[in-house]
């Protein structure tokens, strides 16, 4: 025989199809309109908690400059990383500043990012007490490092190599 048939139907909907944070469906319910329910998120990530009295609490007790400040910090944030990922085609500890700052900023606001930073952070001690442990390697593999990448940049711009590129390819 086949599968029986379940009598009632499953399903996850609620019984009310409105949206939260429906504007139009609130006020035609009677609700005050707001486009915001307290326990969405703006696509950013829960905030973390906000200690009263604090200047967070003063950002967060509006909703709209909550939100640009969010967005601020994580633009922010998304810099400093940005900057040390840039930073990682040069050799040694370089690129570890910039996105632990970054990180750092984040954490500020960004429950995910104060729970990422923690490990980033045991980590980047960890590299830290490494290269203290072993100063002259440490030292001649930066140095070593940002010689090379001098001597490549100079390459670049002194053998036209950018230029040569871009008339091989076509343009």
């Amino acid at each position: 025989m086949g599968a029986p048939v379940p009598s009632t139907p499953q399903t996850t909907r609620p019984a009310d199809p409105r949206f939260a944070g429906n504007r139009a469906a609130d006020q035609a319910a009677g609700g005050s309109g707001s486009t915001l329910c307290a326990h969405c998120s703006d696509g950013l990530g829960e905030p973390r908690p906000v200690e009263p009295g604090s200047f967070r609490a003063r950002v967060h007790s509006n909703p709209t400059v909550a939100i640009a400040y969010r967005v601020a910090v994580f633009t922010a944030g998304l810099l400093l990383v940005l900057i040390g990922l840039a930073l990682t085609v040069l050799p040694g500890p370089l690129t570890i500043p910039p996105v632990l700052a970054g990180l750092w900023v984040w954490s500020t606001e960004f429950e995910w990012a104060r729970r990422f930073f923690t490990t980033f952070r045991r980590k980047a001690r960890e590299a830290w007490r490494h290269a203290r442990q072993h100063p002259v390697s440490s030292t001649a593999v930066t140095v070593g490092g940002l010689a090379l990448a001098g001597v490549v940049f100079w390459a670049v711009g002194h053998f036209q190599l950018v230029d040569r590129a871009v008339a091989a390819l076509g343009g």
